[in-house]
């Protein structure tokens, strides 16, 4: 019996220790991507903006963040929420809601951003409300909180002038 309960003992201690590691792996993958970050800003060397599985580059003060996929969300990143562009890598981000709006590529080339945070974003100064979507133009500013970032559109149009086709545009991981 004194067998039965050592045993015991120590699968609890074995399965909270594998938590604790599982837990800090995942906490150093979201991690990764913000230390890429850090020296890409410090090194100067980064990507080229397009490749053949860039449909926009999104450009802030210190991040340049790659549109892959025809949707992306934009927001703050916590620990149980993930999201594709996170915003609180700029700077401060307490007035940026946790999924503050969304880019997508329709099927006509054209790219929309909708907002889904209680505040405002603003697209080359006017403001998108809450629920209300807008179409981006090449270079337009998308202003959310005190964040600020130019966006360059890639449209569907030159893809297709490239050679790609919408069937062969990757969603991102």
């Amino acid at each position: 019996k004194l067998k039965d309960m050592r045993d015991e003992v120590l699968e609890h201690e074995l399965m909270v220790a594998d938590r604790r590691q599982k837990r800090e792996i995942r906490q150093l993958e979201q991690e990764l991507h913000k230390w890429q970050v850090l020296v890409d800003s410090i090194t100067g060397m980064s990507s080229p903006d397009f490749d053949n599985q860039t449909l926009a580059v999104l450009r802030g003060r210190m991040v340049r963040y790659l549109m892959r996929s025809r949707e992306i969300t934009l927001g703050r990143a916590t620990k149980d929420n993930q999201i594709d562009v996170d915003l609180s890598l700029e700077g401060p981000a307490w007035k940026i809601s946790r999924k503050q709006g969304v880019i997508k590529l329709k099927n006509n080339g054209d790219f929309f951003i909708a907002n889904e945070g209680r505040r405002p974003i603003y697209i080359d100064g006017r403001p998108v409300l809450c629920g209300s979507k807008w179409r981006l133009s090449n270079n337009s500013v998308v202003e959310t909180g005190s964040w600020g970032q130019r966006s360059q559109i890639h449209t569907a149009r030159k893809l297709t002038e490239q050679g790609y086709k919408p069937s062969s545009w990757l969603r991102r991981n």
